[in-house]
This record gives C-alpha cells, sequence and structure tokens, in this order.
C-alpha cells in the first residue's frame, strides 16, 4: 500500500509507487519543452549523480562595491556577505549604468542584483527607476525587498497591481515616489489615467520577461516601451531567451551587456520523486504525506482554481492547517495567506502556478505535484520553491 513505510522513512519502493524522477525528460516541439511523465521515462532510482561542478567563486564581496555605506548596512543586515553569481556579475555593470541582458531563473539573487546598484545610483544621482514584474506576487516580494534595502536613505516607491484599491495607489503615485513597482495592466491602466509618465523614468527594469511573454503581455511591454524617454538605463531579466523576445530586445536595449548564469535542469538541492497513484485517492495518499514527520512546510500545486478550493476544504475537515492562492482570491487574501505560511502558521499552502515563479518563501520542505504541469519550464519553476539558499528539499509528483 502506499502508506507502506521503508527503512529511509520513504514509501515501500517494493510497491511501485515512489520512484526517483529524471528531471531530463523528452521535450516537445513548438518552442514549449513538454514534460512528459510516463513511468517508463523514469530512471532507475539508483542512478548515480553527475559530478558535483565546482563551487562559483565570488570577485567581489558586498563590502567591495562601490556604493553608499548606509545601503551596506542594509544589505549586512540581511545577512548578506558573498554576492550570488548574477549579483557578482551584474551588479558592477549596472552601478556603470549600462544597460543588461540578465539571463537567470528564479531563485538566484536576481531581485537585489538589480535592486541594489539602482538604489545606489537614485540616492546619488537622483532619477526615478520603473519596475516591470509579471505577477502580483512578484511585484510584492520586489517592493519588500526594496524596503529593507533603503532603510534610512529618504528614498519611497509606490506598489502598482491589481486586486487592491486604485484610489489608494493613484494617491501614492502622485507623490512621485522614486520606484514604481507594478504589473502591466495597472501600470497601462494608471498611464492612461494621466496618473502615471512613462517619459518620467531614467531608468527602467523588466523582470521575467519570458513569462510575461507567456502570460499574454507582449503587446503591453511594447506599450510601455514605445512611451519610455529616448536617454534611460534599461535592465532586461529573463530566465531564457528565445527568439521571440528578440523583437522586445532590440527596442528596449542599447549596446547591452549580457550576463548568463549557467542553469542546472533541477536544483540539485532537491531530491525528485514520482508517487504512481494506481487508481487510489490523492488526497489520502497527500494525508498520508502530510502526517509523516518533516513534512513541515509543504507548497502543493494543483491546476485548477475549482480543484484546490476542494482539496483546501478536504484537508482543513482532515484537521491540516491549510491555505490556498489563485486568480479568483483578493490581493489582499492572497498576501495574508502567503504570510501565515511564510510565518509558519500553515502546514500546507495549495496554489497554482500563479505561485510558481519568483515567491521567496524560506524553508520550504516539500513541493508536491498534486495535479502535473503542462511544460517542462513549469516543473521546474514549482520544485525550485524548496531546496534554496543551499538547503535539502524534495518534489513529489503523483503520477495516474
Amino acid at each position: 500500500m502506499y502508506n507502506q513505510r521503508n527503512s529511509r522513512g520513504g514509501f515501500n519502493h517494493s510497491q511501485g509507487n515512489y520512484r526517483s524522477f529524471n528531471s531530463q525528460q523528452n521535450r516537445g516541439g513548438g518552442g514549449r519543452k513538454k514534460i512528459s511523465f510516463d513511468p517508463s521515462m523514469i530512471v532507475q532510482q539508483h542512478a548515480v549523480a553527475e559530478p558535483e561542478k565546482p563551487k562559483y567563486q565570488a570577485k567581489h564581496t558586498f563590502a567591495d562595491f562601490p556604493i553608499c555605506e548606509q545601503l551596506k548596512k542594509n544589505i549586512l543586515a540581511k545577512g548578506y556577505s558573498v554576492p550570488t553569481p548574477i549579483q557578482d556579475q551584474a551588479i558592477p555593470h549596472i552601478l556603470d549604468t549600462r544597460d543588461i541582458i540578465g539571463l537567470a531563473s528564479t531563485g538566484t539573487g536576481k531581485t537585489a542584483a538589480f535592486l541594489i546598484p539602482l538604489i545606489n545610483n537614485i540616492y546619488q544621482n537622483s532619477g526615478r527607476v520603473l519596475i516591470m514584474a509579471p505577477t502580483r506576487e512578484l511585484a510584492v516580494q520586489i517592493r519588500a525587498e526594496f524596503t529593507d534595502f533603503v532603510q534610512g536613505m529618504d528614498l519611497y516607491s509606490a506598489l502598482c497591481i491589481g486586486g487592491v484599491p486604485l484610489d489608494r495607489q493613484i494617491a501614492t503615485v502622485k507623490r512621485r515616489p522614486h520606484f514604481i513597482i507594478g504589473t502591466p495592466g495597472r501600470l497601462i491602466d494608471l498611464e492612461k489615467r494621466g496618473v502615471l509618465n512613462f517619459k518620467d523614468f531614467s531608468a527602467i527594469v523588466l523582470d521575467e520577461v519570458d513569462r510575461m511573454f507567456d502570460m499574454g503581455f507582449i503587446e503591453n511591454m511594447k506599450y510601455v516601451i514605445a512611451r519610455l524617454p529616448e536617454q534611460r538605463h534599461s535592465l532586461f531579466f529573463s530566465a531564457t531567451l528565445p527568439n521571440k523576445l528578440t523583437d522586445i530586445v532590440r527596442s528596449f536595449l542599447r549596446h547591452p551587456i549580457t550576463v548568463e548564469i549557467e542553469k542546472q535542469t533541477t536544483s540539485a538541492n532537491v531530491k525528485q520523486e514520482v508517487i504512481k497513484v494506481n487508481g487510489k485517492s490523492k488526497v489520502d495518499i497527500l494525508h498520508e504525506l502530510l502526517k509523516t514527520e518533516g513534512f513541515t512546510k509543504v507548497l502543493v500545486f494543483g491546476r485548477t482554481k475549482h480543484g484546490l478550493n476542494k482539496l483546501s476544504t478536504a484537508l482543513d475537515k482532515r484537521g491540516f492547517k491549510v491555505g490556498a492562492i489563485h486568480g479568483n482570491k483578493s490581493q489582499n487574501h492572497r498576501q495574508k495567506i502567503l504570510q501565515q505560511f511564510k510565518d509558519d502558521r500553515l502546514q500546507v499552502l495549495l496554489a497554482t502556478d500563479i505561485a510558481s515563479r519568483g515567491l521567496d518563501i524560506d524553508n520550504v520542505t516539500h513541493v508536491i505535484n498534486y495535479d502535473l504541469p503542462q511544460t517542462y519550464e513549469d516543473y521546474i519553476h514549482r520544485i525550485g520553491r524548496t531546496g534554496r539558499a543551499n538547503k535539502t528539499g524534495a518534489a513529489f509528483s503523483f503520477v495516474d
């Protein structure tokens, strides 16, 4: 049975329900890489691991960067000392106001890679920054990091996203804060209302551009770019740079420097497993997992809002502390649930793929693909929510 345990604390491998998963699956055509969970594609459980690559040696410390002392203090207060690869390589160029193409996946520290030098540049030389992100959650996270970095520096920001009162945002934007951070739809709405003028910004960041493209924001990006000032500092961050983004790159950037961080197909810190359902109740299987020792902070991905609502109700009745975030929840509700999960007041967070990119939640012990993702990239982004900051994690995928 699926709840039979082996000596290592997992499920009984002899039942064929719990096996190692190889992320190097077949890829479909059409540019979108399809993930295959065909059990015949699952590798042998004790496959030999690839040799560990040499650890990246940073060329700088944060103390080395030519940034103001208050900013250095704030960086230190966040516990940062040695830059990640994207920070190490991008920050010097951004301080020099060079246009950047930053190719790095979520979880690599790219938010700090552009915030730290931009904050320093604005603090020392004035100007305003516009940051556009694909999701409300990512915009909220960027704003939270900004707030940490600018303590004692008299720099201010406005968060411009849907799902929260518009009047309050309008009042904040009219005060002309140094940084505007938002999602495409709300930023354009504010511009069309005459509250925001894209020509006012000396520096622009497009974050997770490939995700914005996938979410249908290509015309929004073109609209904003067409209204930016000719003289500007432009930063482009994306996990990948497919041909479909060529026009955006050409119109947005001027003689850019490309900083590309070598990507792993999956996190080396994440153990991946497949659980074959074999006609059993997925809720019952999930129940048994959540009762297992160590499953203290679990992110569960589902395909539909309706399905997650049903699952949330079922788990709540079974006594689990659970919350759900998806598009039908208000922004305030989503932020409340996320904060409860971050503060360890919830054991389980249920989410659609809206939460799979950009969210930085500490100490997620397990990711569970209750419903399989549609693409290989979505799988990678989902499991990347665990095994962060040199910690280990595990990802489970339910397969019929």
